[in-house]
């Protein structure tokens, strides 16, 4: 992959620009966040709300993203910076203090999701070689035994499971942007598709299935009220990956003939449509066989073993299951990745080479590494009173990522102006875009001051 912006590589086609947004926005948010949230805040009450926070802060923050990373076609932290073009005025470099934000809210996630990855690697291979017995019907206590020993308290198989989960990051990252992470999203997001339509569709025939269905899409509208709204919003941040950089950084090798406003409303469709399926793959079973849907970041770990072990055929679907969630991983993975090995690439002209093992080694040693112990032989150690696990994820999702998004809408409204209306579309003038440039920095950082301040409380 070449440094010069003139030279810059772009996806081979708008298809698979949108399968690898697709890929890095949906991950573990879509997968494993959305549907015990949902299970948490009165099923479709939620769905509703997430359907109408995807239009109301969703697709306006992709363009913004996108603006950002195709005006300049740099990393996260230069698509900050250069000269307006009407005025000829530079920008301050102060704003590339975005970026590094960016940046740093990139390392936080990842120090903690790449562990997650190894969770599910360990609930892989003990299906398969029989340590996770679900043959015949479980327990909760079985099934939560499991968890503490294998999760909670094995640090050192988790951390070589993460390993291996970084390992094959490093594989595909080393092939670069097309013909590594282009290439594995062509394969693993139709795979992603064909184990999730199957999995729902052995799910809603269930007997008993159409309570979960029910549950989860019938709304209580006295759920809905306006803090669980400001809650669902921030959860589109997660889920849509926004405020680290990865779409900042996907778009920058974006031809500028395409058309930024479709692929955003597809991303935003594509993300939607994978987390509600998500929730038709869980919920039918859940109420089948009596399981309770609020059970919280455990819900997929300890709650489904034991829905797979009344299942007939159980022990595949639940194979298939997890792969489905490590394959949303990976996706994810490698574009968040992405944004901190260009940046290094760019910044300090670094072979790609050293690029990839200095993030994903430095990442595994300060990030997995202390996660991993801070449940268990280090967790005694706390930051404002969480472990380091939750500390990441929590500095990341609720601090860092906010204020990056809320960086990338002052500094689109308020400092490119016009040039960002131009980069958007070749109608700056156009209805849709003068609506979206003023909704953007008048209405949407009002709403993030409001999810940000939320979050700290």
């Amino acid at each position: 992959m070449t440094t010069n912006k003139q030279q810059r590589q772009t996806w081979s086609s708008r298809l698979t620009y949108v399968m690898t947004v697709a890929g890095a926005t949906v991950g573990f948010g879509a997968t494993w966040r959305f549907p015990y949230l949902v299970g948490e805040n009165g099923g479709g009450a939620y769905v509703l709300l997430f359907c109408l926070a995807m239009i109301v802060i969703g697709i306006p923050m992709i363009l913004v993203e996108n603006v950002i990373g195709r005006r300049l076609r740099v990393n996260s932290i230069d698509a900050f910076g250069d000269k307006l073009q009407d005025k000829g005025k530079h920008i301050s470099p102060y704003w590339k203090i975005i970026g590094y934000m960016g940046l740093l809210g990139a390392f936080g996630i990842m120090a903690y999701y790449m562990v997650l990855g190894g969770w599910v690697i360990s609930y892989i291979v003990s299906l398969i070689s029989g340590t996770l017995d679900i043959s015949a019907p479980i327990t909760k206590e079985v099934a939560k035994n499991f968890y503490d020993l294998h999760i909670g308290n094995s640090p050192y198989e988790i951390m070589s499971y993460t390993f291996l989960f970084v390992v094959v990051n490093y594989i595909i990252l080393a092939k670069g942007i097309i013909g590594g992470i282009e290439r594995s999203v062509k394969y693993l997001m139709p795979l992603l598709f064909i184990f999730l339509i199957g999995m729902v569709i052995r799910n809603i025939t269930l007997p008993g299935a159409m309570e979960g269905i029910t549950f989860y899409l019938k709304p209580d509208f006295s759920k809905i009220t306006p803090q669980l709204f400001i809650f669902v919003l921030g959860q589109v941040f997660f889920a849509l990956s926004l405020g680290f950089g990865v779409l900042i950084t996907l778009s920058s090798y974006l031809n500028k003939e395409e058309n930024l406003i479709q692929t955003a409303v597809i991303t935003g469709f594509t993300n939607t449509i994978i987390a509600v399926l998500a929730g038709f793959m869980i919920f039918p079973s859940l109420f089948t066989f009596g399981i309770e849907p609020n059970a919280g970041p455990t819900l997929v770990f300890q709650s489904l073993p034991i829905v797979f072990s009344h299942l007939w055929g159980g022990k595949f679907f639940a194979i298939i299951f997890f792969s489905l969630l490590l394959i949303a991983a990976l996706t994810t993975s490698i574009t968040i990745y992405e944004v901190l090995i260009t940046a290094l690439q760019e910044k300090l002209r670094m072979r790609r080479g050293k690029a990839i093992t200095l993030v994903l080694g430095g990442i595994f040693l300060l990030g997995n590494i202390p996660a991993i112990l801070g449940d268990n032989v280090w967790k005694n150690v706390t930051f404002f009173g969480k472990s380091i696990f939750d500390f990441y994820d929590y500095a990341s999702g609720n601090i860092l990522f906010m204020l990056t998004a809320l960086g990338c809408t002052i500094f689109v409204g308020f400092v490119l102006k016009d040039e960002a209306k131009k980069e958007l579309s070749p109608t700056p003038n156009s209805t849709f875009t003068k609506i979206w440039f003023n909704y953007v920095k008048f209405v949407v950082p009002v709403i993030i001051i409001v999810i940000f301040i939320s979050n700290l409380f």
